[in-house]
């Protein structure tokens, strides 16, 4: 029988042996097996004896080594009970104050919640020290005898606020898009100095904002096994800097291995062969799922290309040229936008290349907007005293910072506004296209530059006229200002009314690669 493997394939590695006096993990399956009457999985007591490390003693003085837990593993695997043992051990064992659980979808926390108070009301020794079990809808809580409380609050960006909590259990973590969840929260454990934050899920995908940052930055601490700090560090930019309050624990399949590699399915599935899956089940789902899905809950891939890209299958790849460059003797002109939320601002350069093709390039990504000013400002004079750029003037982010990068001296600003966005946005759609032929225009050509091509490969469109469309910031699973700057610099740079542009190198000065 195939048996599914007790050790993740990525980890973070213990400081030191790990002992009833280094972790509470053999407290945890003591409590499991002889209290509970819950034999664990050997990747369940691998887990937590790994993940309940602590600095110091636990006969004495200690704390949690990590303030983040980040567990990554396939479907149907046995995460919520799990969850609900994890719960249970921290309110009744270690007397944990507050104990707060959530998920995106909030019948989910429920249901761990549900099933941790019936375990707990099975176990005489247990239900005798429950005070309370409020089962109201929305006001789900258990209070004990001594004070520890477990309650549910909804994932958004008022969960748990005004609350102070020691552990918070997120459950697939994977839906959460924005940050307003994880900030709501997780700050709740703030004023908690051995507060812990617990989150179980499989993999995301490109709309898994959080997971995907926070395994990125998990990874970049681990050396960046995967290389997916590499592929899309640029992208995240300062959100990727290598944390190591966070343990990552991911029992994935190995990047490439084919959906019908067995080795993979006991990468993913840990509880395979012990009667949670079993290995009939994952070979009727992996000839019978589309492979992205399988990828993703059955083998704990991520798979960013589950959004269809907007421009032609393979043209954006096409026009991927690690050598490609701006001329020296070239105009150029610059586009700047802001992502839906605000918190990021993108600025992108077009010339011409020495071949008379065009050229794109993302040359800044930053957090906020509070830098443009002052980036803008350090350059007007290396571009002989005069930059042009082009900016969607109504109904986007950046619109209501037109006037202060218009203030800047030298700085010229070309608005985009009506017509001209979709026109804009077709005109560099066309140029893209063009390296799979089947039209006359000038083909537009870029660097690999991760940041730049993930808006490339997620952004969505909106139609705003007959036959013309614009890009969708609100409708894209991830940022696409990088995008839109560029569509802004290049609409600038092709626009028959622009009758100047100052050198693309008036100077040694210029950035070349995106500046984070």
């Amino acid at each position: 029988m195939l048996k599914g493997r007790q050790q993740p394939r990525i980890y973070t590695p213990p400081l030191r042996r790990l002992t009833r006096r280094s972790t509470w993990g053999f407290a945890f399956v003591e409590f499991c097996e002889d209290v509970l009457g819950i034999a664990l999985l050997p990747w369940q007591a691998w887990l937590a004896k790994h993940a309940l490390e602590v600095v110091g003693d636990t006969m004495g003085e200690w704390r949690f080594r990590f303030r983040y837990i980040i567990i990554l593993i396939s479907r149907q695997n046995g995460k919520s009970l799990f969850s609900q043992l994890l719960v249970l051990f921290f309110i009744f064992v270690l007397q944990t104050p507050l104990v707060v659980g959530t998920a995106q979808n909030l019948e989910i926390a429920e249901e761990v919640w549900d099933g941790a108070i019936a375990l707990a009301e099975s176990i005489p020794a247990l239900a005798a020290m429950i005070e309370k079990v409020s089962r109201r809808n929305g006001k789900k809580e258990l209070i004990l005898t001594t004070g520890e409380r477990y309650k549910i609050v909804a994932a958004s960006r008022k969960g748990g606020r005004g609350l102070s909590a020691d552990l918070v259990l997120m459950d697939e973590l994977r839906e959460q898009t924005n940050w307003d969840a994880w900030g709501a929260v997780t700050k709740t454990t703030m004023a908690r100095p051995n507060a812990i934050v617990w989150s179980m899920s499989n993999a995301g995908d490109a709309k898994s904002v959080v997971l995907r940052t926070l395994r990125v930055k998990a990874h970049a601490a681990l050396g960046d096994p995967d290389g997916v700090f590499e592929a899309i560090g640029d992208e995240l930019g300062e959100d990727t800097t290598a944390d190591e309050s966070i343990g990552l624990f991911e029992w994935s399949a190995e990047p490439g291995r084919s959906i019908f590699d067995r080795k993979g399915w006991q990468e993913a599935n840990p509880s395979l062969g012990y009667g949670f899956l079993d290995e009939r089940a994952l070979d009727s789902a992996a000839h019978t799922d589309p492979e992205g899905v399988f990828r993703t809950e059955d083998l704990c891939q991520w798979v960013e290309a589950v959004i269809q890209s907007p421009f032609p299958d393979g043209a954006w790849q096409a026009g991927t040229d690690k050598d490609s460059a701006i001329d020296e003797l070239s105009d150029i002109t610059f586009g700047i936008d802001s992502s839906a939320d605000r918190t990021r601002t993108s600025i992108a350069v077009c010339g011409t290349r020495p071949d008379g093709e065009w050229h794109i390039e993302l040359v800044a990504y930053r957090v906020g907007f509070d830098w443009v000013v002052r980036w803008i400002s350090e350059r007007v004079a290396h571009y002989g005293g005069s930059m042009r750029f082009g900016v969607q003037a109504r109904g986007a982010p950046i619109s209501a910072y037109i006037p202060a990068i218009e203030a800047i001296d030298g700085v010229e600003i070309v608005e985009c506004e009506g017509r001209a966005v979709g026109a804009w946005t077709g005109r560099i759609w066309d140029a893209v296209a063009a390296h799979m032929g089947g039209n006359d225009v000038i083909p537009v050509w870029h660097r690999p530059q991760p940041a730049l091509d993930s808006a490339a490969n997620v952004a969505q469109i909106k139609v705003v006229g007959d036959g013309a469309f614009a890009w969708d910031r609100k409708a894209s699973p991830g940022d696409i200002s990088p995008l839109v700057a560029a569509t802004m610099a290049f609409g600038v740079a092709t626009d028959i009314d622009n009758t100047y542009y100052p050198s693309a190198y008036a100077s040694d000065d210029f950035d070349g690669i995106a500046t984070i």
